[in-house]
């Protein structure tokens, strides 16, 4: 395929383009969550609102989606069948384990990763003031719907919300007539929420990595002067210099996750990849070039980038860029670097 700028633009979610959905899930209207905004950026997600716009609809073998919530707000407890991986761009937050919060919590800042387990209860609130952001990654195309801890649907049923079969939320606030013809999800029994288990804390503290314990690795085929790859989430040995860790996981995630620097000027020569690669810019400037043109991203910015297209990244600016990279599969291979 000829790759011009106009079909790479296509690829390319900004920040500043991001389409919220506030109604997305069942606790919306949930008081302290009402202010909480949802981004599907790759994927379907695991909206339960067909108001949610997704950006980027190609199959991945992951999503890609985002969360902003001001001060205070809350994301309700629920658990995932798939992977779910939190990687925060702005703000101080809080990972509350269990189907009340019972079960402990985890603080997250700036540049921290969170990789929570699947099967068990968590939430997430936003600690500081002004408003934050956290990047996503969910496994698999299908990340399947979301289980929510009992006392949501106690809450959303108060204020006109209950969830349909299948995961589409019902607006009943208008009146019980929008229940004709649809058959409800029953709530999360007891029973259910009791084989949802929250593992010990010393476990949990496995799946984060704080920004600054991030190291690059100097055997990746992309390290030089003043460029470092570091792992963050390699299930196992990869082909392309990196052993597993330091977030491994005992569930499935399907992807490894990388943080890429590169101080002002550097440069990493044209290469390919044989695997879907997305690239997320935390802070600074990225320029992605290619044969057939180049784009600027800024923080923010999510760019997924075609497999096998031969890309040129630089380093524009007069700060250090980082970005987050996430290359499908368990076991990423050596990148193609082009010969001149």
């Amino acid at each position: 395929m000829n790759w011009t700028e106009e079909a790479m633009k296509a690829r390319l979610v900004r920040y500043a383009d991001l389409v919220p959905c506030r109604t997305a899930f069942i606790d919306t209207r949930t008081p302290g969550s009402t202010e909480k905004e949802n981004f599907t950026i790759i994927g379907a997600g695991v909206s339960e609102s067909a108001d949610q716009h997704v950006h980027i609809t190609e199959r991945h073998g992951f999503n890609i989606g985002a969360a902003r919530q001001p001060f205070g707000c809350v994301n309700s407890q629920h658990s995932h069948d798939t992977a779910e991986v939190f990687v925060v761009h702005s703000g101080h937050w809080r990972l509350p384990f269990g189907p009340n919060k019972e079960d402990g919590s985890i603080d997250i800042g700036p540049g921290d990763v969170a990789s929570v387990p699947i099967h068990m209860f968590r939430g997430f609130e936003k600690l500081d003031e002004g408003v934050g952001f956290l990047w996503t990654v969910l496994g698999e195309d299908d990340p399947g719907k979301v289980t929510w801890a009992p006392a949501v649907f106690e809450a959303a049923a108060g204020h006109g919300l209950k969830l349909a079969k299948g995961g589409r939320l019902i607006d009943t606030s208008q009146g019980e007539y929008a229940l004709q013809d649809v058959e409800l999800a029953e709530a999360t029994g007891t029973d259910v929420a009791g084989e949802l288990k929250t593992p010990p804390m010393d476990k949990l503290r496995e799946c984060v990595v704080a920004a600054d314990a991030m190291e690059g690795n100097q055997n990746s085929p992309l390290a030089a002067n003043g460029v470092a790859e570091a792992p963050v989430i390699t299930p196992k040995l990869t082909g392309d210099g990196f052993v597993a860790g330091p977030i491994v996981g005992w569930w499935l995630h399907g992807f490894n996750l990388r943080r890429l620097t590169l101080t002002s000027g550097a440069y990493v020569p044209q290469h390919a990849r044989r695997e879907v690669e997305v690239i997320f810019v935390h802070a600074g400037t990225l320029e992605v070039s290619w044969e057939g043109g180049a784009i600027v991203m800024g923080a923010g910015d999510t760019l997924s980038v075609p497999i096998g297209l031969p890309r040129a990244l630089r380093n524009t600016a007069s700060v250090d860029l980082v970005a987050f990279v996430v290359r499908g599969g368990d076991a990423p291979a050596m990148p193609e670097f082009v010969d001149y």
